[in-house]
């Protein structure tokens, strides 16, 4: 084993490969980079003198691949992670970083650790352990859940705003594009009990909007009138996103071949379940939609 100052010292689990604890070597006691070293633990900030176990291997910066730790093992999701998706770690903690208007190095400070791991933990996927993301939260005034993607599972929106957003109209070919992902979406009609909104499976077919739903289910109300329909995306960790709005008149499917056709073609089950035998299609006759960026972007 060979290391320089700057390196980390790696500890995993030796059953899952996980980190469970790791630091910046911040000192050698031979010229030729053998073990021991001088540790500071990214975890506590302590300095320890370290005599590196099986379960122990350095990692130099910038040589790793990309989602790929040294020797081989896939980095997991920072400890406390909840649903989060690997890398939204890092993502997050730049983001809350940039809100903050702070720099690596007064981020760094903060956390009592080194400018070099931060950028690490922001560009690469991670295990810290849940010292050092206590720290981090601390440092940054956010809390562990949100740092860690805890808040998952809450409406989104909830986070802070960009320190200088952008607002963009969207042009109706850019609007037809991101309609066109299909997914879930939301259907504005009037009913019997006066207005509502129901999100709806859908797909886009011809440039029309088609969802299936039961003729007795309340999205079945549509048909007949000018409905507005909207689709939308959020990225909470990036505080952007954007969302396009059809309107037009919606009508009821019921020609056999045509029924035929969007069966062989649609992509979005009815996530409800159930005999969904009503194929509503709504042509926009308006299309406008918005986006939220960092301005400058």
């Amino acid at each position: 084993m060979h290391a320089e100052l700057g390196d980390r010292l790696v500890v995993e689990s030796p059953v899952t490969g996980d980190i469970r604890r790791d630091g910046e070597i911040v000192g050698l006691h031979h010229e030729d980079g053998t073990p021991p070293y001088d540790v500071r633990w990214s975890d506590t900030g302590e300095v320890t003198l370290v005599f590196p176990g099986p379960d122990t291997h350095v990692r130099h910066p910038g040589t790793e691949d990309e989602g790929t730790a040294a020797g081989g093992q896939t980095p997991a999701r920072p400890s406390g992670a909840g649903s989060a998706r690997p890398g939204d770690f890092g993502r997050r903690l730049a983001a809350a970083r940039r809100q903050r208007g702070l720099s690596l190095e007064e981020t760094a400070g903060r956390a009592r650790m080194s400018p070099q791991y931060l950028a690490y933990l922001e560009q690469r996927p991670s295990s810290p352990g849940m010292g050092t993301v206590l720290r981090l939260a601390d440092a940054l005034g956010t809390t562990l859940v949100t740092l860690t993607g805890g808040d998952q599972d809450l409406p989104p929106g909830q986070g802070h705003a960009l320190l200088h957003p952008r607002l963009t109209y969207l042009g109706p070919d850019e609007c037809r594009a991101l309609l066109s992902t299909h997914g879930v979406g939301r259907v504005a009609l009037t009913g019997p009990d006066g207005p509502a909104v129901l999100p709806v499976n859908y797909d886009v077919v011809d440039d029309a909007v088609v969802f299936r739903t039961a003729p007795d289910a309340a999205p079945a109300e549509a048909v007949g009138q000018e409905v507005a329909f909207e689709v939308d995306h959020v990225d909470e960790t990036m505080s952007r996103g954007w969302s396009v709005l059809a309107v037009g008149r919606a009508e009821a499917v019921t020609d056999a071949e045509t029924v035929r056709r969007l069966e062989a073609r649609v992509r979005s089950d009815p996530w409800a379940g159930g005999p969904r035998t009503l194929w509503v299609r709504i042509r926009p006759a308006r299309l406008t939609g918005r986006r939220i960026t960092p301005a400058g972007r």
